[in-house]
């Protein structure tokens, strides 16, 4: 029974606690959903703030698009007002100019249509005036006609005039009549001479004082607008060296440092008595520079032997290259000529160690292109091509020591073998004789040569070639008859002649001038040109009794 109350109370008690679990639990439960439920709400209610605070911003945002949109829509608006008003300024503008054209068209067309009808009217006048020179030229025609029969007749009055004249003159002079002819042709060739002179003269005093004027126009221009200073090279280059001492230096034992030095160069070291100073002779320019080089630079070194020599003697010959190609691009731009070939520029910086009369070659050359593109321009022609012949006229000379032939011989090979024109060829060829030109050109760097080489100091002689020259030049004035002297003066560019007045005329003294001056043409060589004046003094004598 005990068991039963144990087991009923245990049930009990098991029940009561379940109960009071359960209870307690769903106490618990309800606090927690309680919780749930509180923190369920607030989340509502911030979800509901966040809401509210997001519709908010939305109307704004929605507020700031709509003012976004209609600033747009506005500056849109303007833009395209903007647009169509100068659209409309544009079109009203083209059509301001399309009236302004068509105004000037229609100002045109009108003097054009006046133009045409004073030109009908001149026309008409002019068809009037050949008409009545028609009948001029007929009535004209018609008294030429009478005239020539008129002159038939009088020919054959004057015909028979004459033969009676002649028979009247055979019985007179009693000659034959070859006798008779011939004198009477010697009469008529001494007239006509005398004839034929003074118009040989006329003509040529009208030729050459138009030509005379028309050149010296040209030539002056030409020269006012160029100016070169004059050069002249000598044989002999000096080297200072910083003490006497240095010339034993120079010699070397037993000479062999002067005779290393003088074998490469091909220069001749001259060591004298001259104070700090040694001689570099040679008649090539360019190896006496080569020489002057190596010189200066063996002295600044101090280190002077054999084979110190051969080394610096190369450099300076290597650097005598670059200095060379530099001289001729250098005359090159100087003379505003482009387009030449290395091998060009090269011939031509040889050049600057060459000299004709004492002038540096280069240096002429480049006054030459300076007068010929400027007397071409002058004339017309074209400037360019005219510095480039004048440049490249004594390109010859570059090598003329080295190869056979004339440096115009030369500078014509070397010219077709870099592709040169014919107008330089022919600059090239007829510088000397320009009266064999085929073009212009070949004329004008004549004239351009001329014009260098006699400008005063340009170029020098020796003494007894220049007295030679002058004594030739008078020979030749009086090996002709009738000459009584002959001066030269002026260095040679003008010979005065003296004539006898009894057996040269004024006609005759005009050809003599012409003769004499073809002589000396022919018979010499001189620098620019010669002026042939030939003086006859009349005299007339009488006695007051």
């Amino acid at each position: 029974m005990l068991l039963v109350y144990l087991v009923l109370a245990f049930l009990i008690g098991a029940v009561a606690g379940g109960w009071y679990f359960y209870r307690r639990a769903l106490v618990q439960r309800q606090h927690v959903d309680e919780e749930i439920k509180n923190a369920a709400e607030q989340e509502v209610a911030q979800l509901r703030r966040d809401a509210e605070q997001d519709i908010a911003q939305g109307r704004t945002e929605i507020e700031r698009l709509k003012a976004d949109a209609h600033r747009i829509l506005q500056e849109a608006e303007m833009e395209v007002r903007a647009k169509l008003l100068e659209g409309r300024n544009q079109l009203e503008q083209e059509a301001l100019s399309e009236r302004a054209s068509l105004r000037t068209e229609r100002e045109e067309f009108r003097r054009e249509r006046e133009e045409l009808k004073r030109e009908i009217e001149r026309l008409n006048r002019r068809a009037e005036q050949l008409d009545a020179r028609g009948l001029k030229l007929d009535q004209l025609e018609e008294k030429i006609e009478t005239d020539q029969l008129q002159a038939r007749e009088r020919l054959q009055a004057a015909e028979e005039t004459l033969r009676a004249a002649e028979a009247r003159l055979y019985e007179i002079g009693q000659l034959s009549p070859e006798e008779a002819r011939e004198r009477i042709l010697a009469r008529l060739d001494s007239e006509l001479e005398e004839e034929k002179a003074v118009r040989i003269r006329v003509a040529a005093e009208r030729t050459s004082l138009e030509a005379k004027r028309r050149s010296q126009q040209i030539i002056a221009q030409a020269i006012q607008r160029s100016a070169s200073e004059t050069s002249a090279a000598m044989t002999v280059s000096v080297v200072a060296i910083p003490s006497d001492a240095m010339k034993g230096r120079i010699i070397g034992r037993e000479g062999r440092n002067i005779r290393a030095f003088e074998a490469l160069t091909g220069v001749d070291l001259i060591i004298d008595d001259t104070p700090e100073a040694v001689l570099l002779s040679s008649f090539n320019p360019l190896r006496r520079e080569i020489a002057r080089h190596a010189l200066e630079s063996l002295i600044a070194d101090g280190r002077i032997h054999p084979s110190r020599i051969e080394e610096v003697v190369h450099k300076a010959q290597e650097d005598m290259k670059v200095f060379i190609h530099n001289q001729g691009e250098e005359a090159a731009l100087e003379a505003a000529v482009l387009g030449l070939k290395p091998g060009l520029l090269q011939l031509l910086g040889r050049m600057h160690f060459r000299t004709s009369y004492g002038q540096n070659v280069l240096k002429h050359s480049i006054q030459v292109a300076h007068l010929s593109g400027l007397l071409a321009s002058e004339l017309g022609l074209d400037g360019a091509m005219g510095r480039r012949a004048g440049l490249l006229h004594d390109i010859g000379k570059s090598i003329d020591r080295e190869i056979e032939g004339t440096h115009v011989e030369i500078g014509i090979h070397l010219a077709k073998r870099f592709g040169e024109g014919a107008e330089v060829l022919d600059g090239i060829a007829h510088h000397h004789d320009p009266e064999n030109s085929e073009t212009l050109f070949g004329v004008l760097v004549a004239a351009a040569d001329a014009i260098s080489a006699a400008r005063p100091g340009a170029r020098r002689e020796s003494l007894e070639v220049y007295i030679k020259r002058l004594e030739q030049i008078e020979q030749i004035a009086t090996s002709f008859p009738g000459v009584e002297t002959a001066f030269a003066i002026q260095a040679g560019r003008e010979v005065r002649v003296i004539v006898q007045p009894q057996k040269v005329s004024d006609a005759r003294a005009t050809l003599l001038a012409r003769e004499i001056a073809g002589r000396i043409e022919q018979d010499m060589e001189y620098p620019g040109q010669v002026q042939i004046t030939v003086v006859r003094e009349s005299r007339a004598i009488d006695y007051a009794k």
